[in-house]
């Protein structure tokens, strides 16, 4: 008997191993896939309501100054109570995690929100995910589906307004039938609802995926169904839990779910619908709908008991924006009214291309061959995510023109780079420019194939050793080679190699030079300037004499000078000046600063320091502040365009400092300050400017944006156009200033568009600031904005004044729509104005603030209404004069013929008419 009971007991012992082991091996088949990761936990833990094993992203990032406690509040029922936040300047970090290639995951991202009203953008791949935007204490979580591409994929934060942060991250497979329709998106989450749910949420283990199915409350009048189901024919991978399927809401007549806060933009999205007959009594045919989205017929006839099943459901596809309405309406015949037990909507995004697979792993492969001798290196920490897009890393330029981004530069100058250089540089089939110079490395050059497309090298200031490879000398497209100052090469006199390149140092170490790259564009415009200069010179001649064949006697009698009006070419007279941008040292610019004695003014990029070169010129230098939100891109920005590009009516760049991280931008001084200044600025530098010098200031400023605008290859957008960035020199003459923020204009086959949306409150075009959809007629708006200044002399935002006027735009367009132009005129200018020439002003000012950019007019046709206007102001000026000499009344309004007026600024005579009116009705 006693050996029986131990046989049985043995056989009990077995058993419940064998069901542990069997549990264990399904817990751990539910989860194979998952990645939960905790940031900032100070180490690995279970979730004690999902079970779910989490990790702590100190793999990723080990930097513990970043992490932040979550206040009570806020932490709501999410396991981690920590945050990462990421302190950075500009620019993305990302979360690397592997997958299998195909493998449909849904990717979640945990963001508990602070106080303020800021923003960043979330991101997979280099597909802008979503924006999160914090408005109230609250977590908040942005998901998306997506099927992977290759063996990893990136979760990437985006710096916008704050410096973006996370709490969880979360990686799931999921059935493959999410992408049923699109296979080649991501799609977005907008929302997973379990209707008539009892818990707030139910996820993990209840929903094997992971999915969380948040309890809804129902629309009005509709009536809850539940019923505690159990055994049931579920159709379909993507099938909610029972436990969801348990609750449902009905109508007698119709049940209708509105989203009205969808993204304005058009989008498609997939609609998930899930039906479960709860009233086990019903048969086929007795309960039947009809399903739209916005009003459209999707399905029609719809009946859940169709084929015996009590389950059933539907996915729908419907493209909207700015709201989804779901509507189920009782068929005809039907004896029952409508059901619905969850649904989902997901927003469908198109998957943007990654850089070129060939150079994305060669550049990473290289960013761990110099971390084993540079672990806490800047810049390479500031490595995330792919190299190209979504904020290029630090260093690197590309070429976005063909299908994929391929990597084109390479500048790692300055940053204190220790070890050998990468091997894995030789393999960049694409670079073109490399510039490794002022750092540590050491060991020999590496051999780079024949095929390589280098144009320039720059291995100087090092400490590497040996003979220059032959390789290097030898490469087909070599232009430009430096690899002086490294102490340790070869003795060899380096002259005797065969090198026949533009530039090179032929190893020498030289006291200064200019940081590469700028190095073409100065010798170019150097080199060009002596034709150039024999061409401008003939030029302003034929200008000069020109502007002193018109009129100059103004409004009322009063003398202008001659080139307060016209002394700006036309747009036939637009030419590049022999300007040449110089390297200035550190050294120089203190001296020519006094050591920055005289602050006249303040930026984001820098402070500006008036100083006087040694010929004499007075120039204004901006300093960037160590405290500055612009860097080394907008530095960079500015000298590469301006550098190329010089107008008439755009500041010219004298020179340039980039010593010990010190970045230094030398321009002309403007000794009438800016716009802004003068219409409405600090008391000591304001002061009335008359119409006719405003006038010319808005056409000056105007030919300048156009030849932006119209620049031959590709246009530049300034992106930062307003008062403060209008200098007047000497001559009342306006110049566009501050190019950090310019781009080039997208053209056809750009694989990304930026999301870093740049402007000025006030100024800043709603639809570019809604759309992130950059274009020429972003400026165009933000110059509407100025013409209005102009006019009022008022600022384009003033919360001081009443809360109706404090918006310019919102302000002034009631008043110019009712025809009553006087009551936004500023007081300063009242009667010194002609009226026609006032209202073409007022008019270009309302068309270039449309909402939609496609009805606002393009730079070159504001200039030709700016000219006309000049015309009309300068000959009604001469016309009232002779008036005054004849003792004339001056009660008269006086309107152009506009069809009789010459299309260029000449002294054709023009067809006068007279009206007493007050002022012309509007066009």
């Amino acid at each position: 008997m006693m050996e029986l009971q131990v046989i049985w007991l043995i056989r009990l012992v077995v058993a419940c191993v064998l069901c542990l082991c069997i549990f264990i091996r399904s817990a751990s088949s539910a989860t194979e896939g998952f990645k939960s990761i905790a940031c900032c936990a100070d180490s690995d833990y279970t979730d004690p309501l999902t079970t779910l094993n989490y990790t702590t992203d100190f793999h990723w990032y080990s930097d513990k100054r970043g992490c932040r406690q979550i206040p009570d509040i806020v932490l709501s029922h999410r396991s981690n109570e920590n945050v990462r936040l990421f302190d950075i300047d500009e620019g993305k970090r990302c979360y690397k995690l592997s997958t299998i290639k195909d493998q449909v995951y849904l990717i979640r991202g945990i963001f508990p929100f602070d106080s303020s009203n800021s923003s960043f953008y979330v991101s997979i791949g280099v597909t802008e995910l979503g924006e999160v935007r914090s408005s109230r204490l609250q977590d908040f979580e942005i998901e998306g589906v997506f099927k992977a591409t290759k063996d990893y994929i990136d979760f990437c934060v985006l710096k916008e307004e704050v410096n973006p942060f996370i709490s969880q991250l979360e990686l799931r497979p999921l059935p493959e039938e999410y992408l049923h329709d699109f296979g080649t998106s991501v799609l977005k989450l907008i929302s997973r609802n379990n209707l008539c749910g009892t818990k707030d949420e139910i996820r993990f283990p209840v929903d094997q995926n992971d999915r969380i199915w948040k309890a809804t409350s129902t629309p009005s009048s509709s009536l809850p169904l539940s019923s505690n189901i159990s055994n049931v024919d579920l159709k379909g991978s993507v099938t909610p839990p029972l436990e969801v399927l348990q609750t449902a809401v009905t109508h007698p007549e119709q049940l209708v779910f509105i989203h009205d806060d969808l993204e304005t933009d058009d989008y498609e999205y997939s609609v998930f619908l899930f039906f479960h007959e709860l009233n086990s009594t019903l048969k086929a045919g007795e309960r039947v709908f009809d399903i739209y989205l916005n009003s459209e017929i999707k399905k029609a006839g719809f009946d859940v008991l169709e084929g015996g099943s009590k389950y059933n459901y539907t996915v729908l596809n419907i493209s909207a924006n700015g709201s989804l309405n779901i509507t189920i309406v009782k068929a005809s015949g039907s004896k029952f009214g409508p059901l619905l037990n969850a649904y989902e909507i997901l927003q469908a995004r198109p998957w943007i291309d990654e850089t070129n697979q060939t150079d994305l792993v060669i550049i990473q492969k290289m960013r761990e061959e110099l971390l084993l001798q540079n672990k806490d290196n800047e810049a390479l920490g500031s490595w995330s995510g792919d190299p190209c897009k979504l904020f290029p890393w630090k260093g690197i330029e590309c070429d976005g023109s063909n299908d994929s981004s391929v990597i084109t530069k390479l500048d790692l100058s300055s940053n204190n780079l220790k070890g050998t250089i990468p091997s894995s540089v030789t393999k960049m089939n694409n670079l073109q420019i490399l510039n490794l110079s002022h750092n540590h490395l050491d060991g020999y050059i590496p051999s780079f194939p024949p095929s390589s497309l280098l144009i320039s090298v720059d291995l100087s200031y090092n400490d590497l050793m040996g003979q220059l490879p032959e390789s290097i000398i030898s490469l087909p497209h070599l232009k430009s080679l430096y690899f002086g100052c490294n102490q340790h090469m070869s003795d060899e006199d380096q002259t005797k190699l065969n090198i026949s390149l533009i530039n090179t140092d032929y190893g020498r170490c030289k006291a200064k030079k200019p940081k590469f790259g700028q190095v073409f564009v100065i010798g170019a415009i150097t080199s060009g300037s002596v034709l150039i200069t024999l061409a401008a010179v003939g030029i302003l001649f034929v200008c000069r004499y020109r502007h002193k064949s018109i009129p100059l006697e103004g409004f009322g009698g009063k003398n202008y000078p001659i080139n307060i009006i016209f002394s700006l070419p036309s747009k036939d007279d637009f030419f590049i000046k022999s300007v040449s941008v110089k390297p200035f040292t550190l050294e120089y610019i203190e001296l020519a600063t006094e050591n920055y004695k005289t602050l006249i003014g303040e930026g984001g990029f820098g402070s500006v320091y008036r100083g006087t070169l040694d010929d004499g010129q007075e120039v204004a230098v901006k300093v960037r502040s160590a405290t500055s939100t612009q860097g080394t891109r907008e530095f960079d920005n500015e000298l590469n365009l301006l550098s190329a590009i010089q107008h008439e009516n755009l500041v010219p760049l004298l020179g340039y400092c980039n010593e010990y991280d010190q970045r230094i931008l030398v321009y002309p001084f403007m000794s009438n300050g800016s716009l802004l200044d003068r219409l409405y600025g600090e008391p000591a530098k304001r002061k009335i400017l008359d119409w006719p010098t405003r006038l010319s200031i808005a056409l000056g400023a105007a030919r300048g944006l156009a030849y932006l605008h119209t620049f031959p290859g590709r246009s530049v957008i300034h992106r930062d156009v307003k008062s403060s960035n209008i200098l007047l020199d000497h001559s009342m003459c306006a110049k566009v200033a501050d190019f950090g923020f310019s781009k080039y204009a997208p053209q056809e086959g750009d694989s990304y568009v930026s999301l870093e949306v740049r402007g000025t409150a006030g100024y800043l075009d709603p639809e570019y600031y809604k759309t992130q959809q950059l274009s020429e007629k972003s400026d165009v708006y933000s110059f509407g904005v100025v013409l209005l200044e102009i006019v009022s002399g008022r600022e384009p935002l003033n919360i001081k004044r009443p809360r109706i006027e404090w918006s310019l735009v919102e302000w002034a367009k009631p008043y110019i729509r009712a025809s009553k132009v006087d009551e936004i005129v500023d007081p300063g200018i009242k009667g010194g104005y002609h009226a026609e020439a006032l209202w073409r002003v007022v008019e270009v000012a309302l068309q270039c603030l449309e909402p939609y950019s496609t009805y606002r007019p393009c730079m070159v046709d504001i200039v030709r209404e700016l000219e006309d206007a000049l015309i009309i102001e300068n000959n009604a000026s001469e016309y009232m004069k002779s008036i005054d000499s004849l003792g004339g009344s001056n009660r008269y309004s006086i309107v152009m013929d506009k069809r009789a007026l010459p299309s260029t600024t000449s002294t054709a005579e023009s067809t006068i008419t007279t009206q007493t009116l007050s002022h012309p009705q509007p066009r």
